[in-house]
């Protein structure tokens, strides 16, 4: 059941596919910085629906819009896990995170926006690669040093 006190739930529909609470980035919405340190999501318009009552299954919603920026910039604390039974690496470092947002409510005249992006900061956040299953042992699935020469 939902908070006694939730005015508002956004998140996407779930899509054709089945997936949930993910939606496509259009070109050109992940950028990274020329060094790769710094990857920066940004999107306007994402269709996104209110349901306060979410997750009751009798929760209405109605239609709503999002934009976003979202910047992880990469620390210079390097994480590594590397599972090779489970078939699971991840290579990159930890980071943080800054998110400015930006809802609308069409039909209740709804309207919310976050504090400025720079004010913005997360507890915990990881910028890096990752390979699963049978990319895990294919050359594409290596970690950058396995692949390329070494970069200073």
């Amino acid at each position: 059941m939902a908070p006694q006190n939730q005015i508002h739930d956004f998140h996407p529909a779930i899509s054709e596919s089945g997936l949930y609470w993910v939606v496509p980035i259009p070109p050109g919405g992940l950028t990274y910085s020329p060094d790769h340190r710094v990857a920066t999501i940004q999107m306007r318009d994402v269709p996104v629906i209110d349901q306060p009552r979410w997750p009751a299954l009798d929760a209405t919603g109605a239609p709503a819009t999002m934009d976003f920026k979202l910047v992880f910039t990469a620390g210079d604390e390097p994480l590594v896990f590397d599972h090779p039974l489970q078939h699971f690496r991840f290579d990159g470092h930890k980071a943080t995170a800054q998110l400015e947002a930006q809802v609308r409510v069409p039909s209740t005249g709804f309207e919310w926006k976050s504090d400025p992006l720079e004010t913005s900061r997360c507890d915990f956040a990881i910028l890096g690669t990752e390979v699963n299953s049978l990319f895990y042992d294919s050359p594409a699935g290596k970690p950058p040093e396995a692949t390329q020469p070494a970069r200073k």
